[in-house]
């Protein structure tokens, strides 16, 4: 069921999502102080574009400065944006497997330092 899930999430959200956090990727990285900042993204980006079965483990007292950093410079608007694609979704039925990723990933990009992701068993 979760490859169903996956395939239609990057069918209708994830390739333009993925994409998006791809480019922020290389937008950080042109600079040397934001290559930590871009490795984030890109490890948001793999973790759009397949969503479903995997949980993320977030841990904000990790990497505290970062994630303060990243919330000034962009990671409220991020999480925002997937607070109001989540609500969106969650309008349909047939839209809230799909609603509460975009929670989990909105979580996810207010504070990606020290986060990591694991698969369900």
């Amino acid at each position: 069921m979760k490859t169903i899930g996956n395939i239609l999430w990057l069918l209708f959200t994830g390739l333009f999502e993925g994409l998006m956090w791809f480019f922020i990727g290389i937008f950080w990285c042109i600079t040397i102080i934001g290559i930590p900042f871009g490795k984030q993204a890109f490890k948001i980006a793999r973790l759009i574009f397949w969503p479903f079965g995997t949980v993320v483990n977030k841990n904000f007292g990790a990497h505290p400065i970062a994630n303060v950093i990243w919330i000034i410079f962009g990671g409220l608007g991020l999480a925002l944006g997937f607070l109001i694609l989540g609500v969106i979704w969650c309008i349909t039925i047939i839209g809230i497997p799909f609603g509460k990723q975009c929670f989990k990933l909105a979580g996810l990009s207010i504070a990606p330092f020290g986060a990591t992701f694991g698969t369900k068993e």
